[in-house]
């Protein structure tokens, strides 16, 4: 995109509340990807005549925690509103949603961006259901569509920004950022292609510098990071290139096509007074007062920003390691029991051999940390082992992986494979005599100058060692050595 102009961002990020029934009735909430079309299905959410909504308090709790989380100002009394459009999935004609009075407002997340830390505004908390869902038949001899209830009335959580996101790696960070706060507060998977998570940027550009809004489209439904990169870095340019045309942009709703790599219009951008809200007329005004408030405030847990400036000040952590550690809870957890089991590992050890091989062996496998294979203490246990230098780092990781198949621990894994560290004066002298004397070329080219072949030494060494040796007390052997043999070609 061209300097020229400014994009402006708004998201607004719908997340299913896993709650275990729906909003307004007991009906279960199943997984999306449930086999059996219509099985968790009542009048209520099927929306048959005169049938009454009762309010999931659960629900409320769930929402009120990240409302709370995004530092938002909670309203003392909320209204439910009907929000009435057709959809064939939509079976009442109208979504219970909430306008003008929503549950929170004014809130904030701090998102860091290459251009520092950014504070992007929360305009709304609100609460509402979700739609069913619909499957598209088409072949040769018929087309038709299928809806399926299930997901009618699940508890869904709208989270909308202001306009104040202004690139694409912002809007990522800040998408990052918001699933990582629900999957900590336990009340959403962030699982995005079952639809648990949705994203909706408004998107538009304006001239740098100027203050005005340009028109916005919006873009329904994104159910992936890479999705919604892709769907920004394109509209953008297409906005870009119909102002540089002196063509209008329009403001519309727009489908994103992931085969095809573009935006597609689907209706003209509604405005509220297409919807026709007016108050729910079968549901209270919904009323939280402070005890109310505080009970929820209390079970938040520490959130990743905290948990990330708690690494770095008390484990001296670097921001990029503390970073990769807080961004799944699951792999924070690890990472602190890990250091709670150790006797020896300090944080950094830990730290480097969490992101490093045990992320190497999850990504290999496509596991999640919760399947790993060892428990903390056991990986404890293989730490302690290495920052004892009983073994190098890579023996470390024959050991680890030999832990993984067999379910041995760390020092029967040492011992049955023999990779217990050389670390013997003498039997490392006789390595570094032995590599001296069968390699008398490259100690020649050391001795006039080419101080790099010390590493192509190294590594004869190390391999004459079947990677046993202290590789620290070896190359600091060889060093020595070779400048004894210099010292004494400069004597003669």
């Amino acid at each position: 995109m061209t300097v020229k102009y400014q994009p402006v961002v708004g998201l607004e990020v719908h997340a299913v509340l896993e709650t275990r029934s729906k909003m307004f009735c007991d009906c279960p909430v199943v997984d999306s990807t449930h086999d059996q079309a219509n099985v968790a299905v009542c009048p209520v959410c099927a929306g048959m005549p005169g049938m009454l909504p009762v309010l999931n308090k659960a629900a409320v709790d769930y929402a009120l925690r990240v409302a709370l989380a995004l530092n938002c100002r909670i309203n003392e009394t909320s209204i439910f509103a009907r929000k009435s459009y057709f959809y064939p999935d939509l079976p009442k004609g109208f979504q219970i949603s909430q306008y003008e009075e929503p549950l929170a407002e004014d809130g904030w997340l701090t998102i860091a961006t290459d251009e520092g830390e950014q504070r992007v505004g929360i305009r709304r908390v609100h609460l509402e259901e979700d739609t069913g869902k619909l499957t598209h038949i088409q072949n040769n001899d018929e087309s038709h569509s299928l809806v399926d209830l299930n997901r009618s009335g699940v508890p869904l959580l709208e989270i909308v920004t202001e306009p104040e996101l202004h690139s694409v790696q912002a809007v990522r960070a800040y998408a990052y950022s918001l699933r990582s706060i629900l999957r900590y507060l336990e009340v959403n998977s962030g699982d995005m292609e079952k639809g648990l998570m949705r994203i909706e940027p408004n998107i538009s550009i304006r001239p740098l510098g100027s203050k005005e809004f340009g028109t916005r489209a919006e873009i329904k439904n994104l159910n992936s990071f890479r999705s919604l990169e892709r769907a920004l870095n394109f509209e953008l340019e297409r906005q870009t290139k119909l102002v540089e045309s002196g063509k209008p942009v329009k403001q519309q709703t727009l489908g994103w096509d992931d085969i095809s790599g573009k935006t597609l219009p689907q209706r003209s951008k509604e405005v509220a007074e297409d919807y026709r809200y007016f108050p729910e007329p079968d549901l209270p005004p919904l009323h939280v007062d402070a005890a109310w408030v505080e009970q929820v405030r209390a079970t938040i847990p520490e959130l990743p920003d905290q948990k990330m400036a708690r690494f770095i000040r008390e484990d001296a952590l670097s921001a990029y390691d503390a970073n990769i550690l807080v961004a799944e809870r699951d792999i924070a957890d690890f990472y602190e029991e890990v250091k709670s089991s150790s006797k020896k590992a300090d944080a950094k050890l830990i730290a480097h051999w969490i992101t490093g091989p045990l992320f190497s062996h999850l990504n290999e496998k496509a596991v999640s940390i919760q399947a790993f294979a060892l428990q903390p203490i056991a990986f404890a246990q293989l730490l302690d082992i290495l920052a004892n230098e009983e073994i190098n780092p890579a023996a470390g990781r024959k050991v680890l992986a030999e832990m993984i198949a067999s379910g041995k621990t760390a020092k029967i894994v040492v011992s049955d494979l023999g990779l217990k560290a050389l670390s013997d004066i003498r039997q490392l002298t006789d390595l570094i005599k032995k590599t001296i004397e069968e390699n008398p070329q490259q100690v020649d080219e050391y001795l006039q100058g080419k101080e790099g072949i010390i590493n192509w030494l190294f590594g004869q060494a190390m391999a004459a060692s079947q990677g046993r040796a202290n590789p620290q007390s070896l190359r600091d052997l060889l060093k020595e050595r070779l400048e004894v043999l210099r010292a004494q070609q400069e004597n003669k």
